[in-house]
């Protein structure tokens, strides 16, 4: 009769092996009594361990050095997609999966980008911004292999905690950063815990941070001459918190080229809150010469801007028009429906992620600067326009 051969195990999976034979019945063991009375429980011997599948063994498996696993596993150029496919199948041939914390413990990186923003909780929700950019981010590091880590916190303070918590324990390769204000010490704090970082919006006026950015002169000057096309001259701009430099450059651009159109505009600063839309449209309301136009920085505010503007018997905009900065699926759900700036933020986010896995990968930081967004004309600025948008789009 011709012997069996035994078949080869791989030695990460000794579970492939063929049962042992049935030794018989269990041998029986005299119980142990201490002095106490009690029982001592007889301790259990452990059964073999079961070693993960390491890169070594994919290289050893299709023949390439483990650099080339390396480069398949993050998507990086370098090798050949004959190459890359044949590790790809043999990764999910072995169900391997990277030590993320062995890789961070040896200076290769954690395969995971941080984005840390410090605003209230329940404002993230309300804006279609946040959600489309993390969206947007979270693509592009999903065809890495990374993941995304995202906090909200309180305040910057906090903020920057994270940021020297993260660094300490190798958590992130780089961060995204939001929000940039005057004299922020993010910037600095950054650079000296050594973490690659991208700023959206922007540009930083120091040029401590590389950024990706629209460029809000361009769009600001879509908003004035529509308006200004339309007849209007008294222009109000409700826009968000001025600490924060995007808010302060687009408050700078929209005074700056309303004054080259001969339109009188004034600026009120609010906390991005439907509350503070609504209180600034009331307080414009109560001038002299109310404004005849009124451009909010988010949909949020302009969404609460038009139900002022309704409780006030006003038609929009037969007796006031409205635009917002900023375009989402309540702009087009809203009656009339809202002339808004519409950024694909997804793509925006996309940009951003693209951007920061140059630097990661060791790339130089560089600053872009992408299109002005497309000013979409809807019912609440020309009464011309009856035909809705299919909220479907955004």
């Amino acid at each position: 009769m011709r012997r069996r051969e035994p078949a080869l195990i791989p030695p990460w999976a000794p579970e492939l092996a063929e049962p042992a034979a049935d030794p018989g019945p269990a041998a029986t063991y005299p119980r142990q009594v201490p002095e106490d009375g009690g029982v001592r429980a007889r301790r259990q011997t452990a059964g073999p361990a079961v070693r993960r599948p390491r890169a070594r063994d994919i290289a050893e498996l299709v023949g390439v050095s483990e650099t080339a696993v390396s480069f398949a596993l993050n998507g990086r150029p370098g090798i050949s997609e004959e190459t890359r496919a044949r590790i790809l199948s043999a990764v999910a041939e072995l169900g391997f999966t990277p030590n993320y914390a062995a890789r961070a413990l040896t200076g290769a990186g954690s395969s995971t980008i941080g984005f840390v923003v410090a605003r209230a909780p329940e404002s993230i929700g309300t804006e279609s911004f946040f959600l489309h950019l993390v969206a947007g981010i979270q693509s592009t590091l999903s065809a890495r292999h990374y993941g995304l880590l995202f906090q909200v916190v309180p305040s910057v303070a906090e903020e920057l905690d994270v940021y020297r918590r993260w660094s300490s324990e190798r958590r992130v390769d780089g961060v995204v950063l939001v929000d940039l204000h005057q004299d922020d010490a993010r910037p600095a704090a950054l650079r000296d815990l050594g973490l690659a970082a991208v700023l959206v919006g922007g540009p930083d006026p120091e040029a401590r941070l590389s950024s990706v950015s629209i460029d809000d002169v361009a769009a600001t000057r879509l908003i004035i001459d529509h308006l200004a096309g339309l007849g209007h001259r008294r222009i109000a701009y409700v826009a968000g918190d001025p600490a924060l430099e995007h808010v302060r450059q687009r408050a700078g651009a929209f005074m700056g080229y309303a004054g080259e159109a001969g339109a009188d505009v004034v600026v009120v600063p609010t906390d991005f809150s439907a509350q503070a839309g609504s209180a600034a449209v009331a307080e414009q309301l109560a001038r002299t010469e109310p404004p005849t136009a009124i451009v909010f920085e988010n949909e949020v505010l302009a969404v609460a801007g038009v139900g002022v503007l309704k409780g006030r018997d006003l038609a929009v905009p037969g007796d006031v028009a409205v635009v917002s900065f900023e375009d989402g699926v309540i702009c087009a759900a809203t009656r009339p429906q809202i002339t808004a700036l519409h950024r694909q933020t997804y793509r925006y986010g996309a940009a951003v992620a693209e951007h920061l896995m140059r630097q990661v990968d060791g790339g130089r930081p560089a600053s872009v600067v992408l299109p002005p967004p497309a000013l979409v004309v809807r019912g609440s600025s020309d009464p011309a326009v009856t035909e809705d948008v299919d909220p479907s789009v955004f």
